[in-house]
Order: structure tokens, then C-alpha cells, then sequence
């Protein structure tokens, strides 16, 4: 169910000449924007291919590419000369590639590390989840330094840069990281009752009646704080198809904590007390057994039989009503995430 997010950079606008010196200050930031606007694809691409639904394990080979690249492309930049004596805009364009190395590396490398346990609770899910918009930002403002560096460096040699609309990949960027952004929200949310309830229905598994009732009651408060966040949750694009989705589970886990527990701990109920009557009954010789001895056992056996079928229609009817629930929000995520996220390049 994992999802990611996209990461955010502005590519370098197109630019023409209209003085004298424009023609080498033009060929020196061609130098670098080149291979800044080929990373700047690059990693949306790859961002991109883990967005679409691959995780981060997944796509390594992708990312020990990029590392070559960008290790290249900070090399490269390092080694360029100021010019005319000002090296701001050089500087920021290997600052650029530096931290993009690093973000690769440590970030992405973290990245992969948490998402190999981020399913395992809420608090690790909502690190991993962090982790990705942090590297996100850093990448997001190195990009905006390069920019402003380029737009800086482009008037001091009076070149005039093509202002117009934003670029397509710009355009691309800024739809996705609003498309994920309510992605997360809404996932964050759900991933918080949905993991409450696999408590619950551990705490059945195991028999536990105190460890039910607390999960019990734990499930019914994350729910009513979980209605709250998705009512202020601003839909993308008007599009409430993930909130609805949530809440048609929410729907479904409020059911099972206020009545499909109840046949739970009926159950033990009627099994704990077949137990002691068991206990009593079969301590004493079948010579000393009375009939009301025997309707009592009998009566027992009965009710824990009753309880038996009925927790167990009842789990099977639960079963049926959560996979269909769990892949109908899982369709509608990815539905989402289809209609709302640019494709292609």
C-alpha cells in the first residue's frame, strides 16, 4: 500500500541574447544547465517510476545510476572556471548537484531502509513517510537557489530569459507534489485505524479479553479522531474519491468494534464457563452425576456450540466485507494517483 511522493525542482528557462557580451555569458550557462536540466528529468523520472506504485527496493539499480551521474555532473561543475571573476552561479549549480548526490545517497538510502519496516506501526510509517518529503524540501530548495542564481546571473550580463508560462516538467512537478500531498494525508489517516484494527483482531486471535477491550476502545477513538482529519483534508481537484473510500472502511471497522467484537467475547464467554462445568463435571464419578448435573453440561456444550457458529459466521462475513473493503480503497488510491498524476515525460 506504500506510496511516495514526487520531488519538486523548476527547470532553467529558455534564453536569447540582446547585448553584446550575451554570447559567451549564454554559452557559460548552457554549460552547465544542459546537464542540470537532464538530472532535473532524471530524477523526476525516477521519482515518478516509484509514485506509480514501485517501492524504493525496487528501483536501487535506478538510483546507483543517478549517483553516477550526479558524482559526474558535481565533478565536471566543480572544475568550471567563475566567470568574469563571479562564481555564484557555479557555485550554486554545484551545490545543487552535491546535495543531490547526498539526498541520493543518505536520504534515498534511509528511504529504502524504512520502508522495509514502515508497515510494522503507525509511528514508523509516519518516519518514512517524513523522511521522503525531507528529502523532497532539501532537493525542493536547492533548486530554487540554482534558479535564482540563473535568473541573477542571466540580468548582470543582460541576458533576457523567456518568461511565458511555466515548463512542462514544472508544471508536471507542481500537479504531483499536490496530488500526493493529499495522497499522504488521507493515507496517513487510514493507515492509523487500519493498523489498529490488525491489533484487535490479534488481541481475538490470542483470546485475550482484556487486550480485545483495549483494542477495542483504542479502534473506536482512532476512528472518531480519523473523521475529524479527513473533514479539514483538502481534496485535490475536488476529488474526494480516497476520503470516501476511508470512509466507507471506517464505516466497516466502527461496525466490528461495536458488534462484531460481541461475538468474540461471547464466545470465550460461553467457553470459559463450558470449561468450569467441564471441570466440576468431570471430577465426579458418573455414578454421582445427577440429571441436572448432566442437563447443565449439556446446556453448556450447547451455548458454546451456538457461540462457536455464530463468531464464526461472523469472522467470515467480517473477512469477506474487509477484502472487499481494503481493495476498493486500494483501487480508488491508485485510480487517484492515475487521473491526477501527469504521465509520461
Amino acid at each position: 500500500m506504500k506510496k511516495t511522493f514526487a520531488l519538486a525542482f523548476s527547470l532553467f528557462i529558455s534564453l536569447i541574447g540582446n547585448a553584446q557580451n550575451t554570447s559567451s555569458a549564454g554559452e557559460y550557462m548552457d554549460y552547465f544547465s544542459v546537464e542540470y536540466v537532464q538530472i532535473q528529468q532524471d530524477m523526476w523520472d525516477y521519482a515518478r517510476s516509484v509514485s506509480h506504485g514501485r517501492s524504493a527496493r525496487k528501483v536501487e539499480k535506478r538510483r546507483a545510476e543517478l549517483i553516477q551521474t550526479v558524482e559526474n555532473a558535481y565533478r565536471k561543475a566543480k572544475s568550471a572556471k567563475p566567470f568574469n571573476n563571479d562564481s555564484r552561479y557555479k557555485d550554486s549549480v554545484t551545490h545543487y548537484f552535491e546535495l543531490t548526490g547526498i539526498v541520493l545517497r543518505e536520504d534515498y538510502g534511509k528511504i529504502v531502509d524504512l520502508e522495509e519496516v514502515a508497515e510494522q506501526s503507525y509511528d514508523l510509517m509516519e518516519a518514512y513517510m517524513l523522511a521522503r518529503e525531507l528529502a523532497s524540501d532539501k532537493l525542493n530548495e536547492a533548486g530554487k537557489m540554482v534558479n535564482r542564481e540563473h535568473r541573477s546571473f542571466a540580468e548582470a550580463n543582460n541576458i533576457t530569459i523567456i518568461e511565458g508560462e511555466d515548463t512542462e516538467l514544472d508544471k508536471k512537478m507542481e500537479i504531483t507534489n499536490k496530488v500526493y500531498d493529499h495522497y499522504n494525508a488521507v493515507y496517513l489517516v487510514f493507515f492509523k485505524s487500519f493498523k489498529q484494527e490488525l491489533y484487535l483482531l490479534d488481541a481475538i486471535q490470542k483470546n485475550d479479553v482484556s487486550a480485545i477491550e483495549q483494542n477495542r476502545n483504542a479502534l473506536l477513538e482512532t476512528l472518531k479522531e480519523g473523521e475529524k482529519k479527513l473533514a479539514t483534508i483538502e481534496k485535490y481537484a475536488n476529488d474526494p474519491a480516497m476520503v470516501n473510500a476511508t470512509n466507507e472502511l471506517f464505516a466497516f471497522y466502527k461496525d466490528e468494534a461495536n458488534e462484531g467484537v460481541k461475538y468474540s467475547l461471547n464466545y470465550l464467554e460461553k467457553t470459559e464457563n463450558f470449561n468450569k462445568i467441564k471441570t466440576v463435571f468431570d471430577a465426579k464419578k458418573q455414578k454421582d452425576r445427577t440429571q441436572a448435573d448432566v442437563d447443565e453440561y449439556n446446556g453448556a456444550v450447547n451455548e458454546m456450540n451456538l457461540a462457536v457458529n455464530e463468531v464464526n459466521a461472523a469472522s467470515q462475513a467480517n473477512n469477506k466485507r474487509r477484502s472487499s473493503l481494503i481493495d476498493n480503497w486500494n483501487r480508488e488510491a491508485e485510480k487517484f494517483t492515475s487521473r491526477h498524476v501527469p504521465k509520461g515525460k
